[in-house]
């Protein structure tokens, strides 16, 4: 079967909401995040213990320095970019409400090489390494690194907002679970129960799947290898819910971008981006925000390093941490 992510799947794209089991998740809050595959947080888990308002640590202004000169060519998000985003959505997603304050976002994508190796991950090979390689630079934990370089490449790309990010997490070398991100040739049913299970609503699914606002596939369709999922590719805009329902020539839809597009409540959110990009922009932020604090209890212990992403081109929401598990209109 061949796996592709739909926000979390393709060659370079992107994202989900919970219900409120706060109370079941407080048994599972661990100190440091989980089981050590590359070591704490390093510089990036200094603050208050418990309160998640210390100071950011410098080292994340240089790591930030460093990735939009990686992630900008010519004004537009560049392929890094994209790679970045497809990362977190596979690192972070391969989650769900079960398995409570473990797993998710702990960079075990680049740690784990039976992970790193599993075909729905193919193509991150080269950003998977260099993350790994800048981490270790700068003495950080990757877990915290792929988080902080996919909403860095997402507010790169022109139009992109900034999402809340925190610091502070433990990374894990143990594989994620299997079967956890979406199948591109799956019902629809079963893709919208899969996001579900992971706390995620209509809404947050319609937004999520804007991310191929980036994407330009490699492994779905080979005989248009590098095509985009809209017509462009370099900037984060609505195009992309406009081009799935009636793509031009050149682009690439995936069947279940397709479906998901013409299912039931979801459908009904995605046709509601069309043309409406502060409205997805806001939903998307949201639904991020809660994707890459997947695997925490809440952010106790985190820092919040937010400010030191690159200022968005446009006026654009950033979410509200709050906490991770209450229920969302």
């Amino acid at each position: 079967m061949r796996f592709i992510s739909i926000l979390f799947f393709s060659s370079s794209a992107a994202a989900l909401s919970f219900p409120d089991i706060a109370g079941v998740t407080r048994l599972f809050a661990r100190k440091n995040g989980g089981s050590s595959g590359s070591g704490s947080s390093g510089s990036g888990s200094s603050g208050s213990s418990g309160s998640g308002d210390g100071k950011c640590p410098a080292v994340w202004t240089t790591i930030s320095r460093e990735l939009t000169q990686k992630f900008l060519t010519g004004g537009e998000c560049n392929p890094d970019a994209r790679a970045a985003i497809r990362l977190v959505f596979h690192d972070c997603g391969a989650w769900n409400t079960a398995q409570g304050a473990k797993g998710g976002c702990d960079g075990s994508l680049v740690l784990s090489a039976e992970e790193g190796s599993r075909n729905e991950n193919k193509g991150l090979e080269k950003i998977a390494a260099d993350i790994k390689a800048l981490a270790t630079a700068h003495s950080v934990s990757v877990a915290d690194l792929v988080v902080f370089a996919g909403t860095h490449a997402i507010v790169t790309c022109p139009g992109g907002p900034r999402v809340k990010t925190w610091i502070g997490r433990t990374s894990s070398s143990t594989a994620a679970p299997h079967s956890l991100l979406p199948d591109v040739n799956a019902p629809a049913a079963t893709l919208s129960k899969l996001f579900t299970d992971k706390g995620f609503n209509d809404v947050d699914l319609a937004a999520l799947l804007g991310a191929h606002s980036t994407s330009n596939q490699f492994n779905f369709d080979t005989a248009h290898s590098g095509a985009s999922q809209d017509s462009t590719p370099g900037r984060w805009d609505v195009t992309y819910y406009a081009e799935t329902l009636n793509p031009p020539q050149g682009v690439v839809v995936f069947p279940s971008d397709s479906k998901l597009a013409n299912y039931a409540g979801v459908g009904k959110e995605f046709k509601g981006f069309v043309g409406n990009a502060g409205k997805w922009s806001g939903k998307f932020a949201d639904a991020m925000g809660k994707m890459v604090l997947f695997g925490r209890a809440g952010t106790g212990g985190m820092v919040d390093c937010t400010d030191v992403l690159p200022a968005s081109t446009n006026a654009k929401r950033e979410i509200k941490a709050g906490n991770l598990f209450m229920p969302r209109n």
